[in-house]
């Protein structure tokens, strides 16, 4: 998925028009809205300086703004064949189901991946049992961010920063 689409998806998560992000972002009114629609649809490419300023007004991580090729299924396929050389993804067969697995042991790379692929299975079974709302896991309530500012506040990772009012 392009970065542009990105943009567009946070932004209507957002509730805000091109013309009120391009403003915060310092664009001039008059140009703000034309420069923010050339960035989501793929015209234009925003710098990394830029990036980060989007992912600032817009409250997510960058990361959550540059993601790999998956705007068509062959580049999906790709992306995973590059996990499984990469980090030990596998594919399996669970009861007549197709199900992806990392194998650990494969390198510290991939034992990296396990471990953070259980974090997002912790809070996605959160959000299963009741116990966080979509919000929480998304990330849209001030005192609770995951997913969409993931690992920054990923509490089960050694380097994560939280909040000083804690998880909730």
């Amino acid at each position: 998925m392009a970065i542009g689409e990105r943009i567009h998806f946070f932004r209507l998560l957002r509730g805000m028009t091109q013309k009120y992000l391009g403003m915060a972002l310092g664009f001039p009114e008059k140009s703000a809205d034309v420069r923010l629609a050339q960035y989501e649809t793929g015209s234009r490419t925003p710098k990394a300086d830029l990036t980060a300023a989007l992912a600032q007004v817009l409250d997510v991580s960058p990361h959550a703004l540059s993601v790999p090729d998956i705007d068509s299924y062959v580049g999906l396929m790709h992306t995973l064949f590059t996990l499984e050389d990469n980090y030990g993804l596998k594919i399996t067969e669970q009861d007549g189901e197709l199900a992806l697995q990392v194998d650990f042991r494969k390198n510290k790379d991939a034992a990296r991946l396990h471990e953070m692929l259980w974090a997002w299975r912790e809070q996605a079974a959160k959000l299963e049992t009741g116990e966080i709302s979509q919000e929480d896991y998304d990330g849209w309530r001030y005192h609770y961010r995951w997913r969409y500012h993931y690992p920054e506040y990923d509490s089960s990772q050694i380097r994560a920063k939280v909040p000083p009012e804690g998880l909730i």
